[in-house]
């Protein structure tokens, strides 16, 4: 997802284009405001693309959420619950209105009830907790009632262009019990277990785009709410969470209204949504380059921005130890037991007693000290403490790199024609330019193509096999990027320097999809995972954990290398709060 969105133009910004342009394809357009220009240079690709860097990233600034309810107060957003249908066990229908400048979006919700046998987070599950629509506009009656025919069903349901997206819950039983309970006799629910697990209801899939006959995305891709990326499924989130802390309070009430309480707002924000994400999420990542690349691109200016500062005072360095102390807490409250998710928390720890050390040392006062900084960091700290550190010098910098949501608007359709006059020559020598990482890998060597990718026959959802343990290799899904690109450079190295693409590829089509991503990559430097997703040592969970940190989840905690578990909105202001409060601090837990 992405979308054209507003043009640099329109919001008094000047274009730069980033890098040669083969004959044909446009250059990367990134907006920069007078002013802004960076005297320090981006960080390499091949610094920031690999996997283990890309599964070290963290909520940042520009990640969706954020971007999301920054705008939701900027525009003065209004919400609303006009229909609440829900009997003593919590079961019923639900609808929350979010009105902006110029339009209505709701999110529908139905609660019923879950037989203890049916609970599962698996994509094959027949029921759930609570299933969701987010509705273009206010839907009546009439609409309810179809969406409660077919919502439920989920996948065996089918909806209409008017419904922009979809999603389910379960419960998490112990935490939503033990909350309801204790409301219900006149308390807060206990801290601990709030830390421990840190939400009441944990979504298993969010689906949009045209998913059981939802609108496409191209529907609604030129309003200005809907430019930046997935900002239709973060709203369906965040409104997924108001109504999961208005259900216990509503069962609660019901449950004992002499003595029930609602939460606490201090202890309200400490909940947020939770999710669980299977290898599904993986594939977006390789099969939109472009995407990619321009999520990347904005957040390496805006560090490149922070980076340049020439000097900081007395109260910025303060304000940045603060964070740092902020994050120690966020680090205590980050719960796992997977071995490798774990070895890197206990990492990070350490690195942030070695940040605090660092600024006593008077590290932040000389010149340029954010680079000086990060510099150091590169130098000392493990990936996950430098990565976070990356997210803790974007906070605090809203007028200087806020306008880099300006970059996510991708234009995938210009990107997606192959440039036929290109000569053999100059296409190998963009191959050795910036795929010189997949043609040093050694296919012969088994342990570099043990998995493949395959889309399982019953849900339709990407998987991985064992080559040479499992049948359906031939099934394979084109992620295996570095191979196609070794293939493709073989093949070119036995044409004339001086043949043209457009004879060659009409002689070997099958090269097709690897020449545009060859193509793209001369304009989009971030628009490739430069590791090899096929080898024995990969680690799916970075790929995941690189898109939920883009989106703005926290609280990585990986069940296996295949699926993880994360929150999403934890300490995030709900919709009453955001008129009088502030939207946008919320990344770490409050000192107080």
């Amino acid at each position: 997802m992405g979308g054209a969105g507003p043009g640099a133009e329109a919001a008094g910004l000047k274009s730069v284009g980033i890098g040669g342009s083969p004959p044909g394809r446009k250059g990367l357009d990134v907006s920069i405001p007078e002013g802004k220009e960076t005297a320090v240079a981006l960080r390499s690709p091949a610094d920031v693309m690999t996997l283990a860097a890309m599964g070290a990233n963290h909520q940042n600034r520009l990640s969706f959420m954020r971007v999301l309810l920054r705008r939701l107060k900027r525009e003065a957003w209004t919400f609303s619950r006009p229909v609440w249908r829900m009997n003593a066990e919590g079961y019923g229908t639900a609808v929350y209105s979010a009105a902006g400048p110029q339009r209505i979006y709701s999110l529908v919700a139905f609660s019923d009830y879950l037989p203890e046998d049916q609970r599962t987070d698996r994509v094959i599950a027949h029921q759930w907790d609570a299933t969701f629509a987010l509705f273009d506009g206010a839907p009546d009656e009439a609409e309810i009632e179809r969406l409660r025919a077919n919502i439920p069903k989920q996948e065996a349901g089918r909806v209409w262009s008017q419904v922009i997206s979809v999603s389910r819950a379960n419960r998490s039983v112990r935490m939503f019990d033990h909350v309801v309970e204790a409301l219900a006799a006149g308390r807060q629910p206990d801290a601990d277990r709030i830390e421990e697990i840190g939400y009441l209801m944990r979504t298993t899939a969010v689906y949009g785009s045209g998913k059981l006959g939802a609108g496409d995305f191209e529907r609604i891709s030129g309003r200005p709410e809907m430019a930046s990326p997935f900002q239709a499924e973060m709203l369906s989130v965040y409104l997924t969470r108001e109504f999961t802390l208005d259900l216990v309070e509503h069962i609660a009430r019901l449950r004992s209204p002499a003595t029930a309480v609602i939460l606490a707002p201090d202890v309200r924000r400490r909940f947020g949504v939770g999710n669980s994400t299977g290898l599904g999420l993986a594939p977006y990542l390789v099969n939109h380059p472009v995407v990619l690349g321009q999520w990347v691109m904005a957040r390496e200016m805006a560090l490149a921005r922070v980076r340049s500062l020439s000097q900081l005072d007395a109260s910025d360095r303060k304000a940045f130890v603060d964070l740092v102390e902020r994050a120690s807490r966020g680090l205590a409250e980050w719960r796992t037991s997977h071995p490798v998710q774990r070895a890197r928390i206990d990492a990070l720890a350490r690195d942030l007693v070695r940040l605090v050390e660092y600024v006593e040392r008077g590290g932040l006062s000389g010149a340029r000290p954010w680079d000086a900084l990060y510099l150091w960091a590169d130098r000392t700290l493990s990936l996950e403490g430098r990565e976070l550190l990356v997210s803790l010098m974007m906070e605090g910098q809203s007028e200087r790199i806020d306008d880099l949501e300006a970059v996510y608007h991708a234009d995938e359709a210009e990107a997606f024609a192959i440039d036929g006059s290109a000569s053999v020559a100059a296409t190998r020598a963009l191959i050795e330019a910036n795929y010189d990482w997949a043609l040093r890998i050694d296919f012969d060597d088994p342990a570099q193509t043990r998995y493949f990718w395959y889309a399982s026959q019953e849900k339709l959802e990407p998987r991985l096999g064992e080559r040479r343990e499992e049948p359906g290799a031939e099934l394979e899904l084109p992620l295996g990027v570095a191979r196609d690109v070794q293939s493709l450079y073989r093949a070119l190295s036995r044409e004339p320097d001086d043949a043209r693409l457009a004879a060659f590829l009409l002689a070997h089509p099958e090269h097709r999809h690897v020449v545009r991503r060859v193509q793209i990559s001369a304009t989009h430097p971030y628009a490739e995972i430069r590791d090899n997703l096929l080898q024995a040592s990969l680690y799916p969970v970075d790929l995941l954990r690189f898109k939920l940190a883009c989106f703005g989840a926290t609280r990585f905690d990986p069940r296996s290398d295949r699926w993880v578990r994360i929150t999403m909105f934890r300490h995030a202001p709900f919709a009453s709060e955001l008129a009088d409060g502030d939207a946008d601090d919320w990344f770490l837990p409050k000192l107080s």
